[in-house]
């Protein structure tokens, strides 16, 4: 959408092909975060950062030269594009401030000013169209189809608290009922579903023609460039002809089978929580021409959250992303089917199921179990169990919740070695007392402190488990995106096998191969080189690239 709404705003004609019967894909499901180092929006609210530091972090987190082109591309357009979409469309965004990059004790780090997010969106000023915008999961809604966004949720749980969050919830609650009776959900968008909504309503102001239920199946080439595209459309195939290029953003390939198994850790990981419809066109599109594909190495791919498995009201099954309500928190631990703990419970989701494969390699650790006792599970909830929700009888039944009188209990329910957990707990409540966690150090950075609970001394983010009954939820690796893909130019141009440009093709999103080479810096890391490079393209098909 965004390569669409910037080549028709420089006077491109542009058909939009989308594959389901919905925009919005993953973004529409995420928090809708974009890393952007240097951004405008952050410095007007008085964060300094810059590009050079940010390329310093990345310097220092990828450890390779490799990409460092895409990098410095990257870091120098993302203001510009931002600005530009905020400039000439409805697209709106605001500085997130306090925002930790995820390997925050690095040198060139950024504790605030790199991530901005969406403004929330009115769906109703999308009309009849507001369907066509993809919902979030239903672990991310609220009564059935109210969105809430992290602002929200300390109004929602403490509403009788004070006079200004019982206000926030009512109006909230209010504006929801009035929604339901005249629309599938609330049309109060945040997070992922504003951006969505509002890139959606930019090119709906703009004419852009869009096509829904309408896939590519492949690409014009002749004389050594691509100049159309085939769609399928109620059973028919469409030749479109493309006088300046076809961009390639069909999500990457997070549902083909055969992709994950050539490039994820083995055995693939087998939940998702991309887009059904992520099926690897793009990829095998560029595939059929010779593109090139990177990384090259096996098992780098995959950008990851850690997620539990979850029973909808409809029987359906869900996944709810542990990003950073509970594992930051003072009072759980993380453990493998040794009853030990393998990681820093605080590090980023994608750290996290890092480190899961890793100790897998040595221990099963994959599932792993996120342990806690009643005092953590009543003031911090856990997984899908809210702070301070009192019926648990459901989650019990249907085995989401494991929970037990004693830690060896608990254990026998979850198939872990007891007396492990025992002594990883008693070890645990040890640095609970003294605020120091000597073997993983949880609570030393930035990212840690973030997510922990600023009340709780001496470590937000360190506290015992010593209140029965406690608790287990079961947890798997899961992609949110993929970072091998399509090897492209500083102006998403695909490459071919020998690095050459193929002319009039071009991949962005995660159709294109990350410029962070698989690391993951910092909130919005797909996100934000997604639009930027997606700017890049459309300026080039319109004749206006930058050099560098």
């Amino acid at each position: 959408m965004t390569a669409a709404l910037v080549a028709s705003l420089q006077g491109l004609d542009v058909l939009l092909c989308e594959k389901s019967g919905q925009v919005g894909g993953t973004g529409s499901t995420s928090a809708g975060t974009l890393w952007i180092p240097g951004n405008h929006q952050s410095r007007r609210a008085g964060f300094d950062d810059s590009a050079e530091r940010a390329e310093q972090y990345l310097d220092a987190l990828v450890g390779s030269p490799i990409n460092r082109d895409l990098r410095t591309a990257f870091l120098k357009t993302g203001p510009i594009a931002i600005d530009y979409l905020e400039e000439n469309s409805d697209v709106r965004f605001l500085p997130c401030g306090r925002h930790p990059d995820y390997r925050s004790n690095m040198k060139g780090a950024a504790v605030a000013g790199r991530a901005i997010v969406p403004q929330p969106f009115d769906g109703r000023l999308l009309r009849a169209d507001f369907p066509r915008v993809r919902p979030p999961i239903p672990e991310f809604m609220v009564f059935g189809g109210m969105m809430v966004g992290k602002a929200d949720i300390g109004p929602l749980i403490g509403r009788f608290k004070s006079a200004a969050n019982f206000g926030h919830a009512a109006k909230l609650f209010v504006r929801y009922v009035l929604d339901r009776t005249r629309y599938p959900r609330g049309t109060r968008l945040v997070m992922g579903n504003a951006l969505v909504a509002r890139l959606f309503y930019s090119l709906r102001k703009r004419g852009v023609e869009i096509l829904f239920d309408a896939p590519i199946t492949d690409v014009a080439f002749k004389a050594g460039r691509v100049f159309g595209a085939t769609i399928r459309r109620a059973g028919k195939e469409i030749n479109v002809k493309a006088r300046k290029g076809v961009v390639l953003a069909t999500g990457g390939y997070a549902h083909n089978r055969r992709f994950r198994e050539a490039f994820m850790p083995r055995p693939a990981p087998v939940h998702s929580l991309s887009s059904e419809f992520n099926q690897g066109d793009g990829l095998a599109i560029g595939e059929r021409l010779g593109a090139r594909i990177a990384p090259e190495e096996h098992g780098h791919s995959g950008l990851w959250s850690p997620v539990s498995l979850t029973t909808r009201s409809d029987g359906s099954k869900g996944l709810f992303p542990h990003l950073m309500l509970d594992r930051a928190k003072p009072g759980l631990i993380a453990v493998n089917s040794a009853g030990e703990r393998f990681v820093n419970e605080a590090v980023s989701y994608h750290d996290f199921v890092e480190a899961m494969f890793e100790a897998n390699a040595k221990v099963p650790s994959i599932p792993c179990y996120l342990i806690c006792d009643a005092t953590f599970i009543e003031k911090y909830g856990l997984g899908v169990v809210y702070p301070g929700m009192r019926k648990l009888s459901a989650l019990l039944k249907s085995g989401y919740l494991k929970r037990d009188d004693t830690l060896e209990g608990l254990a026998a329910r979850i198939g872990i070695d007891g007396h492990g957990l025992r002594r990883t707990v008693a070890r645990y409540n040890g640095f609970a007392r003294s605020g120091i966690d000597i073997d993983f150090g949880k609570g030393e950075t930035e990212l840690n402190r973030f997510n922990g609970d600023e009340s709780h001394k001496p470590n937000p983010c360190i506290g015992p488990l010593a209140r029965a009954p406690f608790y287990a939820v079961e947890i798997w690796p899961a992609d949110i995106a993929v970072s091998t893909g399509l090897s492209t130019d500083i102006n998403a141009r695909v490459l071919d096998k020998d690095r050459q440009v193929i002319p009039g093709l071009y991949a962005c999103g995660n159709d294109m191969a990350s410029p962070m080479s698989g690391s993951y810096p910092g909130p919005g890391t797909t996100l934000g080189p997604a639009i930027v490079f997606a700017y890049r393209a459309a300026m080039h098909a319109a004749g206006k690239a930058s050099s560098q």
